[in-house]
């Protein structure tokens, strides 16, 4: 609406040498477009309530101007609003309707005459100057709502965004057992091991105050500490949290937001590597980070070099085009004043990373963790002190210092089948005195929508971290092989019946071999 007042000033110059030429036929025509130019500056101002019942009353087929009007829509072919395109005047239209049909026709007649056309008939001109005036206040008012709805659209578009928090949750069950001739929680000859049933609950608010930034609060509980594994952080279910009884916490408590040449991320409680990096490198269909919709197992996840530290701390993510950079730090002992503890004097991860793009299907990176442990926490535990991956020895080195080095890579064999691998070396030097080296490496493949959309059908084999060659480790090398199939029921809810098989779980050959059964369901709302 706005752009057809503003063509009216136009259009006005037009019309004066247009309709000169049949000043005899019409010689006030001129005076319509000054008389629209006029409404047009009307209806950029407020316009006085209507309170006469007359102006209000509805528009008869009827009445004159009823008439008048449907003979310039079937003559201009103005209003154009069926699928037949025909003009049904056999119905009453409200004043304010009417004045839109007579704007149409108005702007109809206005390209005519500016187009230098000669089929409008002066004495159509005269029926449409009656109507403008009968229906002056209605087009004055039209003009000044639209123009209102205009500029408010305008400022939604300017200023659309309002915080706003979103919460997302997602539940897990999980059964599950241990098969073999070796019982995985003692050692013993005897599998002794029960089925246990456990859970976790998340629910996460997700708040954004400029619509560029995200907070995170995220409330936990669960009851799911170590499953059916007894051997460090050997087979541990990515459903694990290290928490019991179904206490609630509030295991996450971060902040993302943009600089102008990189994304910041701040953690007051939780943070983890995995958190502000470009990519772990994650098979599709395998990494789904601490969730419970990808492999069974952190291992088989994705590398293990991302368990190493967290807490609080910061993290930054430069993008580059085909190279991504990421730096970090995150402690455990943040909240602690005592001596050996806090932000910069306790346990604590340093992360640095470089990923490359190699086209849509490939990525490859290099990563470094500098981190400091103390005795009676994990090595591999998110800084939370309990191992989620790595064998008892290689999480059980005590106070520490360690350069860990990884190489990771990620490939999409096709849209649906991705493959995944990674290798992982720490130099550790024992605080007691002594040097130790941990091994680990491995590589799954994803085949996602496998008999369904949403469906995943995975496999892994690897090696847990271990201490390799060492008085802190053992003779015989772990390994891992994991095998899963997820049948996606709908958009919320997943069944994922898996298997797991450990050979030389604990490094030595008090655990021979086992076989871990499980069955997961997780629903996300």
């Amino acid at each position: 609406m706005t752009k057809f007042w503003k063509s009216l000033s136009i259009a006005g110059a037009a019309l004066s040498v247009t309709v000169a030429g049949a000043a005899q036929a019409a010689p006030n025509n001129s005076a319509i477009l000054d008389q629209l130019n006029n409404y047009s500056q009307e209806g950029r101002t407020d316009v006085a309530q209507v309170n006469s019942v007359f102006q209000l009353r509805d528009v008869a087929p009827s009445d004159w101007a009823f008439d008048a009007l449907r003979n310039l829509v079937e003559k201009y072919n103005c209003i154009v609003g069926y699928p037949d395109g025909t003009f049904r005047g056999n119905r009453p239209l409200s004043r304010y309707e009417f004045a839109a049909g007579l704007n149409a026709c108005m702007q109809q007649i206005e390209r005519l005459i500016v187009g230098g056309g000669t089929d409008v008939d002066a004495a159509d001109i005269t029926r449409l100057r009656a109507l403008v005036q009968e229906f002056e206040a209605e087009l004055a008012t039209l003009g000044a709502r639209v123009d209102d709805i205009e500029g408010r659209v305008e400022f939604l578009e300017d200023n659309q965004f309002s915080t706003t928090t979103k919460l997302n949750g997602e539940v897990v069950f999980g059964i599950s057992d241990s098969f073999g001739d070796t019982d995985l929680t003692d050692g013993s000859d005897d599998d002794d091991s029960q089925t246990v049933f456990n859970n976790r609950v998340r629910l996460q608010l997700e708040t954004s105050f400029t619509g560029k930034d995200t907070l995170i609060t995220r409330l936990t509980a669960g009851n799911a500490t170590s499953t059916v594994i007894g051997a460090g952080g050997v087979g541990r279910f990515t459903y694990d949290n290290a928490l019991a009884d179904n206490d609630v916490i509030v295991d996450w408590l971060a902040y993302y937001f943009p600089l102008k040449r990189a994304n910041a991320y701040v953690a007051a409680v939780g943070g983890l590597q995995s958190d502000y990096v470009s990519t772990t490198f994650g098979a599709n269909g395998l990494e789904d980070y601490t969730g419970a919709s990808g492999s069974l197992t952190f291992n088989a996840a994705s590398s293990p070099i991302y368990l190493i530290g967290g807490g609080a701390g910061f993290g930054l993510n430069f993008p580059a085009g085909p190279v991504d950079i990421s730096l970090g730090y995150l402690a455990d002992d943040h909240a602690s004043p005592a001596e050996g503890d806090g932000l910069f004097n306790g346990q604590y991860g340093a992360l640095a990373q470089v990923a490359f793009n190699l086209g849509s299907r490939a990525e490859l990176g290099v990563t470094y963790v500098n981190s400091y442990q103390e005795a009676g926490s994990a090595f591999f535990d998110f800084g939370g002190g309990s191992a989620f991956a790595g064998t008892v020895g290689a999480n059980g080195l005590g106070t520490s210092e360690a350069n860990t080095f990884g190489v990771q890579g990620k490939f999409d064999i096709t849209e649906k089948v991705s493959l995944a691998a990674y290798g992982l070396y720490s130099d550790v030097d024992l605080v007691a005195g002594g040097d130790e080296e941990i091994w680990s490496y491995g590589a799954g493949v994803a085949f996602n929508d496998m008999g369904k959309e949403g469906n995943v059908l995975g496999i892994f084999a690897g090696v847990p971290p271990y201490v390799g060659g060492s008085a802190g480790g053992g003779d015989d090398t772990p390994v891992q092989v994991e095998g899963f199939y997820k049948y996606q029921l709908n958009d919320s809810i997943s069944i994922t019946p898996g298997v797991i098989w450990l050979n030389n779980a604990t490094e030595t050959d008090t655990v021979d071999s086992a076989l871990i059964g499980t069955v997961r369901t997780t629903f996300k709302f």
